[in-house]
């Protein structure tokens, strides 16, 4: 993978499940720069529109590439320079699209080609919480967990694995392995 750019950012990622978004809110309440998570935004914007969870995820090429376009205008926004903790990244769409065996496109893999991240955390899944944007089984969850542990790690970013743990404690474990 060639990487154009260093970058100040961290990705959390994880399955369904594994607190994703409690530990970027919680990093955000300590001041840091943060990232949305793409997949429940487009769902909330195509909600507004009237269609339901199931409409929206029905076609699931144009859901990965509404959610892939929003994620590629998002980095292309940030300022390499800037610490930023991201939720989600690139890289997560490729292990979605492995999960739900999808043929790549273009889109993912021009932007896979600049992709540059200083570490990846990857929380341990949590037991699995339903909600109106997850439609994902505990199976579903190991297998998206796995798909992406190999997809980060085949690209070549440094991983590391972060334990269950109360939510304070994970954003601590995170910011003593920067």
């Amino acid at each position: 993978m060639s990487q154009n750019k260093e970058t100040q950012w961290y990705v959390i990622t994880g399955g369904p499940s594994s607190g994703k978004t409690t530990t970027v809110n919680l990093l955000k309440e300590r001041g840091y720069t943060t990232t949305i998570e793409h997949a429940r935004h487009y769902i909330d914007t195509q909600r507004v529109t009237g269609k339901s969870v199931e409409e929206i995820r029905a076609n699931q090429v144009a859901f990965q590439l509404g959610v892939l376009t929003m994620q590629i205008e998002q980095e292309n926004a940030l300022d390499p320079s800037e610490l930023v903790f991201l939720d989600r990244a690139l890289p997560d769409a490729l292990a979605y699209y492995r999960f739900l065996d999808l043929p790549v496109d273009a889109a993912l893999t021009d932007a896979l080609a600049s992709a540059s991240y200083k570490k990846v955390f990857i929380l341990d899944p949590l037991p699995l919480a339903p909600d109106y944007a997850r439609t994902e089984d505990a199976a579903a969850q190991q297998k998206i967990h796995q798909l992406l542990v190999e997809t980060y790690t085949h690209l070549g970013f440094p991983v590391v694995h972060v334990p269950k743990l109360p939510p304070e404690e994970r954003v601590d474990f995170i910011l003593k392995n920067l």
